[in-house]
């Protein structure tokens, strides 16, 4: 089964970076990701009991975690989770 979550930054600066996210720009999420505890924290789930935050918000946290640590850091303004 392929997974596809899309992450769209909101906010970023030094300490904190803001996405939301989901499975289409209509239903999303918003997670945060402090970038010196490395702490994710679910600001808003996704507003859709057809989808399962948990599972979005998961990946999303993955796809965050390989731009702090694989990708230097870099946060795109754009990107997603795909498997």
């Amino acid at each position: 089964m392929a997974s596809y979550v899309l992450l769209l930054k909101e906010y970023e600066d030094n300490e904190t970076v803001v996405y939301r996210f989901g499975p289409n720009e209509n239903i999303m999420g918003k997670i945060e990701l402090n970038k010196f505890t490395r702490k994710y924290t679910e600001l808003d789930v996704i507003p859709d009991n057809n989808f399962s935050s948990e599972f979005y918000y998961d990946r999303a946290a993955q796809r965050m975690a390989v731009c702090l640590v694989k990708e230097g850091g870099v946060f795109p303004d754009r990107t997603a989770f795909e498997s």
